[in-house]
This record gives structure tokens, sequence and C-alpha cells, in this order.
């Protein structure tokens, strides 16, 4: 979604021509694929943050142009809504110490575009959803002035043909409707990617989905929405209800979702790109003149955009991505199911893990998506969405058959925290900085206190203190905030505010 997009009418040709387009694109991936066409092993990881703008007060600012304005870099780009903004860091080759280069190059960019926005009165914040936000932010008014949001908005409003429902029951209950799709802003996330060989794309792909509830429950960082206490990381559910083009009717048919977990796991990238041309009509049915299978018959690598863009409306928490670098076709896997923050550190050690389980996890013998239902990993999903760090989930029972249910935190601690570092090791990564990271993951296991759990506890601190619902939610905005730029991870930070005034 990140080509620039003129915003127009669509006639009814489109959609057809579209939709032969988008088959051509497929057999010329298919035709990549049996070629052997595709880039060599290299190593390459990316990573993206999505980041809220708010004032002192913690309060959301709509001034994401201005704040780009004044960064001026290529590395920072606008997001769905005016709060939003999103850092993206070049590729790096996954060894020696790529995770302190990582955290370097964050926070000396994020420090710098921080001092920008201060001066339009604004500030950073990196978190799951700002917890002051309100339902009068969330409007189409709010969207950010670029093309293809506006565009995106009208196609997903038109499918729709209602207003869309919000209504998530956590610990507390929230329901509403919205004439847009602006709610979707509110979730700003971390983007992992992967690039990986075709031989390896399914091992790589099936392994995190496999580890999806366990990225979430130990990165939750969403608890509030509106006003309401919800889910730990409420992003998900959000995310699929604001973004959800059934009505009611289509979801009582079976009709999939375009925010998806999946139903199946995968042999191959095809199977991904293959479903969503099966299962989802066009959003965005805007041709370009390239035809992919005589530029293979030319010698040539097509652009496959049509078959791209397709992909960027299709919400999987872990997308394939298909991309064309210095004439070369590569694939990757996009990891999507982490929130921002609470800091650089943990951002860093969320990365660390995952790149490390992953790798792990993908050169098994007996692969761990050999042993575990695919309805399992879906539902591991939703308990740690629901849960966070208390989450219990369905795991192979280690040496024996079947699966058993564990609490997540003995899950890492016994089992997976070993095989990341195993993971990392395979990669050639600096042990200091293996443990170091790791060490952040385990410290937040044996203390059960991530970014989602400690802004719950400290909400409750401040109404315990006497501030009413939105001013204990500004008052922990703020807080989070003052730590956050302190730099420490979240499984030090005291719950609670300093002194006895809330």
């Amino acid at each position: 979604m990140g080509e620039k997009i003129v915003a127009g009418a669509f006639d009814l040709s489109d959609r057809q021509r579209y939709r032969r387009k988008l088959q051509q694109c497929l057999a010329g991936l298919g035709r990549l694929l049996a070629e052997k066409r595709f880039d060599r092993p290299r190593n390459l990881m990316g990573l993206e943050i999505e980041l809220n703008l708010a004032d002192s007060d913690g309060t959301p600012r709509m001034v994401n142009a201005e704040v780009l304005s004044r960064i001026s870099s290529p590395d920072f780009q606008t997001e769905l809504g005016m709060f939003n903004l999103e850092v993206n860091i070049v590729p790096h080759r996954l060894d020696g110490h790529v995770f302190d280069q990582l955290a370097e190059e964050l926070r000396t960019g994020l420090g710098y575009a921080d001092r920008r926005a201060a001066d339009v009165g604004s500030g950073l914040v990196m978190i799951g959803i700002l917890p002051t936000l309100r339902q009068q932010d969330l409007v189409s008014a709010n969207l950010s002035d670029v093309d293809r949001y506006t565009l995106l908005n009208d196609q997903i409003v038109a499918a729709r043909g209602e207003e869309f429902t919000l209504d998530i029951e956590g610990v507390e209950r929230l329901t509403c409707t919205s004439a847009s799709i602006a709610p979707e802003a509110a979730c700003t996330s971390v983007q992992l990617h992967l690039q990986v060989t075709p031989a390896r794309f399914a091992d790589v792909w099936n392994a995190a989905q496999a580890v999806a509830a366990v990225q979430v429950a130990v990165g939750a960082n969403s608890p509030f929405l509106f006003g309401r206490e919800l889910w730990r990381e409420s992003r998900p559910p959000l995310f699929q209800q604001a973004t959800d083009t059934r009505p009611p009717e289509l979801q009582a048919q079976g009709v999939r979702p375009r925010t998806w977990f999946g139903e199946r796991w995968v042999n191959s990238a095809y199977d991904l790109f293959e479903e969503n041309l099966r299962y989802f009509p066009a959003l965005l049915p805007i041709c370009d003149d390239e035809d992919p299978l005589r530029v293979l018959d030319d010698g040539g690598v097509p652009r496959l955009q049509e078959l791209a863009l397709h992909n960027g409306t299709v919400y999987r928490w872990n997308r394939p991505v298909y991309a064309v670098v210095d004439g070369v076709p590569h694939l990757r896997v996009e990891n999507r199911v982490l929130p921002a923050g609470p800091t650089v550190a943990d951002v860093v050690a969320n990365a660390a893990f995952y790149y490390g389980l992953v790798r792990a996890l993908a050169e098994e013998a007996r692969p761990v998506w050999s042993r575990l239902p695919f309805a399992a990993a879906h539902e591991n999903f939703e308990a740690a969405c629901r849960h966070g760090i208390e989450a219990e989930l369905l795991w192979p029972r280690p040496g024996r058959g079947g699966v058993t249910r564990v609490p997540v935190v003995k899950l890492v601690r016994d089992e997976l925290l070993p095989l990341a570092a195993a993971g990392l090791d395979a990669w050639n990564i600096e042990p200091a900085d293996r443990d170091l990271y790791l060490g952040m993951i385990e410290e937040r296991c044996r203390r059960r206190m991530n970014g989602a759990s400690w802004q719950a506890e400290t909400f409750h601190h401040a109404l315990e203190a006497g501030l009413e619902r939105h001013a204990a939610l500004a008052a922990t905005t703020r807080r989070y905030r003052d730590l956050m730029r302190e730099g420490q991870p979240v499984h030090t930070w005291p719950v609670g505010f300093p002194g006895s005034d809330a």
C-alpha cells in the first residue's frame, strides 16, 4: 500500500479486468517459483514501527503532516490517522551485534523525531493503543490527507454497506459504531520482516503462526480503548472489526474476514497468494500496463503490482510479501502481531525472541506445526490477546503425543527461550546480545510484567488515588511516556506514580 494511489471512481469493468490481471500475476508467481528465479539466502531482516503523537497531557495530536515536514527524512512516513507516524529501519543482516545496532539506530532516529514533534507541541508515544483516545478522535476527518487512505476507506465502507460495529468484551465491554475505518488508526504495531527463500518460506511462516500467540502474550501493550479496559492486547479484535467488509449476514455464512489469522498450515508462499484471490474481492482494482507472463517470456522479472496491492488489503497477522529489488525477486514473511513499545529495548527484545525462535522451530526435524492442530494455534492467539502474560496456551507435550495446556510464562522459560537462544546462535548473533535481549523476555515472564499489565495496574492505582476515569488514563499515559523516554525495559518499571500524588 506504500505506492502512490490517486483516488478515483471505478466502473463495472475495472473489477473484472483486475481479477483477470490477478490471475495472470498468480500464474507469473508460479512460474517464478518453478524456475527458481528468487534471490539467494541473505539472512536479511527489516523493522517498521507505528507511532502516536500526543501533547504534554497525553492527548492525541492531529499533526503528522507538520511533524513529518520537520523531520524531513524518508525513514519516517505517514500512517492512517493524523496522530500516527511510521518509522522504517533499513534492512540489516542477521548476525553479530545487529540487535544493538538496531537499538542505537532506533534511539537516535526516534529521539530526533521526538524533538521535531516538540516544535509543534507534540511528542512520540510508542504504545499499542493510546489510552487517551476518544471515539470523537477516530473519525474520517482525522484520516491522513493521502489519496490511498481516502480511497481505501471509501472502498471498505462501500463493500460493507453500513456502519462498522465495534463490540469487544474483556475486563469491561465496549460497544459503539463508526461510519469509517478510522478506528483502525488506534492500532499501532511493530512489523518484523524476514527475507526467505521459496524452499524455506512455508517452514518460516508456519513457525511464525505457531508462535504468534506467544509473541502477543509476552509483548501485549494495548489494554484500553475509548476509556474501557478490554483485552490485554485489544488491537486484533479492534482491527478485525474496524476493517470488516462483511455485514452480519455474510459473517453468519462463514465468509472470511479481511483481518485474518488463517485456517491451515501451508506448503508454499503460493498457497497464501492463491487464498487471497480465492476468498477476497478486490478493494482497489487498480491495474498497470505490465503483462507479467510476457515479461517472463522475455526473460525479465515482473513486478506483479496487482498481486502485491491486493495482498496489502488482506490483513494477515503473518503476511507473505513479494518484492523486486535490483531486478531480483524475493519473498519475505512479514510478522504483524506485536504492538509498538513500550521502549526501544523492549521492541528489540521482542525482535530477538521472534527471529531466534522462528529460526529454531523452522529447522526442527519434527516441527511444531506437525504436532499442533492449526485450530489450537488460532485458539492460542485469542487466549493470548485476551489474557496477555497470564494466558495459558495449548502446546505439544515434550516427547509425547497430543497437546497440553500450559501457562505461557512456563512455556517460554522452560522450552522456548532455550530454542530462541539456539536460533540466535544459528544466526551468529553475539552471545552478549543474545543473553541481554532474551534476558528481558525471561524477566518479563518471571515478574509477569509487560506493557499491558503495567498500564492496567498503574491505571487502577490512579483510580484508587481518587482520579476519575479519563484523568486516570491521562495520568497513566503521561507516566508511561516518561518511563518510555528513560528507556529501561518495561519489566523494571515501578507500578503507579512517584510520590503520593497520582
